[in-house]
């Protein structure tokens, strides 16, 4: 091993400590406001780590599990406040996509991912984009299931979506009941640095993210990304995506959905923007078509 310092660039570094350890953002708004009767709950991810959530009742047997992107949480991301304006200026907000699912009949489990809102942290305050998260995923799963029995989905959301899958590839027996899944803007590492360098103009940008994510996790660029777990999802799946992302690339996307082993898929682009955070909102804006995937898969 070479004794060389790699070189370094403040933009892919900066990009580097975010990946690495994202941020705590603030829960805003809680389902009370919107009309619904809540409950505060707390459960254990599958090596231990304390996740805090909210369980929305409803009077059926049909759930849906949500979870976050990040920087958010479970309440989505005070983006309209300082110091959080930095992806657009403006609030993302699940409560209306919240209680549109609860309107239409389904309870709701929403829960902050480890290192995010009021969960606890876990592996030192280090985030794996998926690949240390997928064990919360498999700790909702068990924690619905102490809830009775229910006709159940995931709506995953980026960094959530990434641990879905993840969790799928390496715990398939833990999804056997999952009806459906909603995987709602997936994203790997190499095609958002490369994004982030040609507006920087860094030439080497994806190399020395590699060195800097390997220094700070011991992860790699192209380890970041569900791109090969997403051969293990087999349950009905609807992915969506703002076509025009200036933060990642459509190929990317596309791959993922091309690698989904599903035969019942659907990709669908979220069109007229160009802010990623604008597509967290989308449900909450439009909920018709989330609401037509699951009424259509959950028996």
């Amino acid at each position: 091993m070479s004794n060389t310092q790699p070189p370094t660039n403040p933009v892919i570094d900066g990009l580097a400590d975010f990946f690495a350890h994202s941020m705590r953002t603030p829960i805003l708004r809680r389902p009370d406001e919107y009309g619904m009767a809540y409950e505060d709950v707390f459960f254990p991810s599958l090596d231990g780590v304390a996740l805090e959530g909210w369980f929305i009742p409803a009077d059926s047997d049909r759930l849906v599990i949500c979870n976050h992107f990040m920087p958010g949480n479970r309440y989505g991301y005070p983006g309209h406040l300082e110091p959080w304006t930095g992806f657009g200026g403006f609030e993302v907000n699940f409560l209306p996509q919240y209680k549109a699912l609860h309107d239409a009949g389904y309870n709701v489990l929403a829960y902050d991912l480890r290192n995010h809102g009021r969960s606890d942290a876990g592996n030192g305050g280090l985030v794996g984009i998926g690949l240390l998260e997928y064990r919360d995923v498999i700790g909702s799963l068990r924690y619905a299931k102490t809830r009775g029995h229910m006709k159940t989905a995931l709506l995953s959301v980026c960094l959530g979506c990434n641990s879905t899958m993840v969790a799928m590839n390496r715990h398939p027996e833990e999804f056997t009941h999952i009806q459906a899944l909603l995987a709602h803007q997936p994203v790997s590492a190499r095609p958002f640095v490369e994004r982030a360098s040609e507006n920087a103009g860094i030439a080497n940008g994806p190399e020395l993210f590699d060195a800097a994510s390997r220094r700070r996790t011991g992860f790699g660029i192209d380890e970041l990304s569900p791109i090969e777990h997403a051969k293990a999802v087999t349950v009905p799946t609807l992915v969506v995506q703002v076509h025009d992302d200036v933060l990642t690339k459509p190929s990317d996307v596309q791959t993922i959905y091309d690698n989904i082993a599903a035969k019942d898929k659907k990709l669908f682009w979220i069109e007229g923007t160009s802010r990623r955070f604008d597509g967290y909102n989308y449900f909450s804006e439009k909920p018709e078509l989330m609401l037509d995937w699951f009424a259509t898969h959950i028996g």
